[in-house]
Parts: structure tokens; C-alpha cells; sequence
């Protein structure tokens, strides 16, 4: 009989005993994919007595994580303990010392050390696996790596944190404020305690910075993500954005050019045409334009212990089957290293919204600084004033230099005319 690969899996939470369910109770369709067993032979986590709905007796306890990486009698580890550094990055780095593989759904730890622990796992010969690290079951790492590698990538692009597109689908849905919908996403378990990790971009732009560097064969640049959450978008956006023929995401963009690469997660207008605006819910969805392929798009449950469980099991079948192949779809030492782009040299279209008091001579003051700036004006609408003697102003430009629109906000800071400060979302083109 074909030995099995055995695992040590570092992490039990909804993840790791979901991994453990799924190994299970697929178990022989999951060998004869695989072309061997795959076997749980060694686990780590912080409370050995704790109920996580699977029998932990079976396997090996070990009580420093890091230990895992040094087990003999495992041939690959899982690492699902969570954080860029601390034990999940001396893990990584132990597995490979010792000569064995290693799979992750750590997006924080592979947008940060990525390129270190891909040069180690080809030093080592052996396997780095992450497609859980991105859009959770959804096989988007694999399609870029693999499905879409003759192509060269235009832009990847898409929504990248079920959290937010939680909140702005709910918001859209019921015209309700982000607060309002954040506290019930928090009472749901689609958001944590301290939700800023999610609504601040930062998760989203983790996941951008793997994307990009797979899709344009890129060093890892997580430093280099201009990165804005949605935590100012408020009821009115969402509701001027429908009116105008568009849905509000938060969206992660990447681009490589001559100018170098662009990264940006950032809210946007997206066309209500586009698949983008039709994505609800704690969804995920990428999009990546290839050069011959076209256009794809990979949506599905972007977390969850079922489907990120699948994507760190799809990784074990392809190290069974000794398919390792290089992490960043290319070796480590081909990967470009790119300086970042100037976003005052991209082209677009800007929605602008504006909280000012009502009286007279807002609206030319506003007028004033788009002109002084160079920014077309495509249409500008005031809506009613609110009880507290503010009025909403919404901008839509014409496209052009983005310089501009930021020279015409920096023109209006400090105006006593501004009752906050001003939103400003890109419309997707």
C-alpha cells in the first residue's frame, strides 16, 4: 500500500477542526485523489481540553507549536494559528529547516515574509501551499497560478473581505448606517470585537499583495497598498450611488505598467452591469484579465471552517501527489522587483461627497477648488438639509489625472464650509 502523507496541523480552531471533519469524512474520495492517504498524525494549540467537536485523542499532542516543525513523524505541516510573526512565522521556518512542506492559511504572514519563506521552501525542496491565505474555498491562487499561467495578467481586482461586503450589501439592501449594520455583523460573527482589522482595508490589502505578486510575477509588496476602508461610508453614498447606476464595494485593485505596480484597496463605484455589483453578502469574488484567456472571475464563501478547510486539504492532495511546483507560480529568484506606481498619474472617474453647512456660497467654493485643480465636472448634486443645518454635496468628475481631485481636497481642507471630511470612492471603469 502507498504510505499516506501525514500532517501536523498547528491551530485547532474552526479551521483546524474543520480540516479534521473534512479529512474524515472524505477521507478514502480524498486517497484516491490523492493517490495515497492523507493522515492527521500530530496536533498544537493552546487548550488541549477544550470540545472542538472532534476527537483530538487520536493524535499526538505537542505542546509548543513551533515543536510541529521538528516532529518525525510527519512529512507536511499545517499552520493555522493566525498573525504575520510569533510562532506562526518560527513554525514556517522550522518546517522548512527540518525538510518538510508546509500549508498556511496565514495571508497576514505570507503578504509580509512570503518571498523569505518561498526561497526557503525551494532551498529545502519542498512545497509552500496558501490558496486558503486568499478568498477562503474559492481556488483563485490555484487559477492564477496554474489555470490562467500562459497569460500575462492586465489587473487583478475584486472583493476581498466578506466583512465589508456584509456590511455595504446590508446597508444597500435596507438603507441603513454603517454602525447600525457593523454592530449586527459583529452580532452575527461576521465581523470581531475590534472590527478594524476588516473595515480598515488592512485584510483586504493582505490578500491584494498575494494576488498581485502572483498575477504579474511580482516581488511581494504589501508596504506599497494605498489602503482606505469603509468606515466613512455612510447611508447617503449608497444611496447616491444607485441613483447614479452603480453599488458601492470596497475593492482591491492591482496593476503593473511601466510605471510600475499600483495597488490600491479603496471603496468604488462599481456599474450595476458589472458581476462586481451583483456580489452580496460575505462573499468573495476576483477578477484577473488575461491577455488571451479574457476575462476571469472566481467567487464563492470568501471564509468559514468549510470552505477554508477545503482549500488547505486541496493543498495537502497536491503535495500527496508530488505536485509542488513553486510558490509564486514562478522561482523566487524570477520574481520582479517593481517600484510602486504614482496614483496621481492614473486616469478615472472620482465620486466626491460633501457634508457643508447650508449657506450661501458652499456650492461656488467647492466649484472654485475643482476648477483651481483642473477637475472636470461631470454632475453636481445637493440634497436637502439634514436637521442639523448640513447639507450632503455629491460630485461626479469626468475622467482624469487623479493629481487633480486630490489637489482640489487639499485646496478645501480647513474650510469652515466643511462640516467633515470629504468622501471620495473611484468609479470603476
Amino acid at each position: 500500500m502507498t504510505q499516506p502523507l501525514r500532517v501536523a496541523i498547528a491551530g485547532l480552531g474552526t479551521v483546524g477542526a474543520g480540516v479534521i471533519r473534512l479529512i474524515d469524512a472524505n477521507g478514502e474520495l480524498i486517497a484516491r485523489r490523492a493517490g495515497r492517504p492523507i493522515e492527521v498524525v500530530a496536533v498544537s494549540a493552546r487548550d488541549r481540553a477544550k470540545d472542538r467537536g472532534v476527537d483530538i485523542a487520536r493524535f499526538a499532542w505537542v505542546d509548543d507549536p513551533v515543536a510541529l516543525g521538528r516532529h518525525e513523524g510527519a512529512d507536511v505541516v499545517v499552520e493555522l494559528i493566525g498573525g504575520s510573526d510569533g510562532p506562526a512565522l518560527a513554525l514556517a521556518r522550522s518546517s522548512f529547516a527540518a525538510g518538510k512542506s508546509f500549508v498556511t492559511a496565514n495571508k497576514a504572514m505570507i503578504a509580509h515574509h512570503g518571498l523569505e519563506l518561498a526561497r526557503a521552501a525551494e532551498d529545502a525542496d519542498v512545497a509552500l501551499k496558501f490558496e486558503a491565505a486568499v478568498a477562503g474555498g474559492v481556488p483563485v491562487i490555484k487559477g492564477l497560478r496554474e489555470g490562467a499561467a500562459a497569460n500575462e495578467i492586465a489587473r487583478v481586482y475584486g472583493i476581498l473581505n466578506g466583512t465589508c461586503n456584509f456590511i455595504l450589501s446590508r446597508m444597500e439592501a435596507e438603507g441603513r448606517d454603517f454602525a447600525d449594520v457593523l454592530a449586527e455583523a459583529q452580532a452575527k460573527g461576521f465581523a470581531e470585537a475590534d472590527p478594524s482589522f476588516d473595515i480598515d482595508g488592512v485584510d483586504a490589502a493582505h490578500k491584494l499583495s498575494i494576488l498581485a505578486s502572483l498575477a504579474f510575477g511580482t516581488s511581494p509588496a504589501f508596504g506599497d497598498v494605498a489602503i482606505t476602508g469603509i468606515r466613512h461610508v455612510i447611508a447617503a453614498d449608497i444611496a447616491e450611488a444607485a441613483a447614479l447606476g452603480y453599488r458601492v464595494r470596497l475593492l482591491g485593485l492591482a496593476e503593473a505598467g511601466a510605471g510600475g505596480l499600483f495597488q490600491r484597496v479603496h471603496p468604488h463605484l462599481v456599474p450595476i452591469d458589472h458581476p462586481l455589483a451583483h456580489v452580496t453578502g460575505a462573499t468573495n469574488a476576483v477578477v484577473a484579465e488575461g491577455n488571451f484567456v479574457g476575462r476571469l472571475l472566481f467567487q464563492g464563501a470568501g471564509a468559514g471552517d468549510g470552505p477554508t478547510a477545503s482549500a488547505v486539504v486541496a493543498d495537502l492532495i497536491d503535495i500527496a501527489r508530488g505536485e509542488f511546483g513553486p510558490a509564486y507560480a514562478m522561482p523566487s529568484a524570477s520574481l520582479a522587483a517593481q517600484p510602486p506606481a504614482d496614483p496621481g498619474e492614473r486616469r478615472g472617474r472620482a465620486y466626491l461627497r460633501f457634508a457643508v453647512v447650508d449657506k450661501v456660497g458652499v456650492l461656488a467654493e467647492i466649484a472654485a477648488a475643482m476648477r483651481d485643480a483642473g477637475v472636470s465636472i461631470e454632475s453636481l448634486i445637493q440634497r436637502g438639509a439634514t436637521g442639523e443645518g448640513e447639507v450632503i454635496v455629491t460630485i461626479v468628475t469626468h475622467e482624469g489625472p487623479e493629481r487633480c481631485v486630490a489637489q482640489a481636497l487639499d485646496k478645501l481642507t480647513g474650510s469652515p464650509s466643511l462640516a467633515g471630511r470629504p468622501m471620495w470612492m473611484h468609479i470603476l471603469g
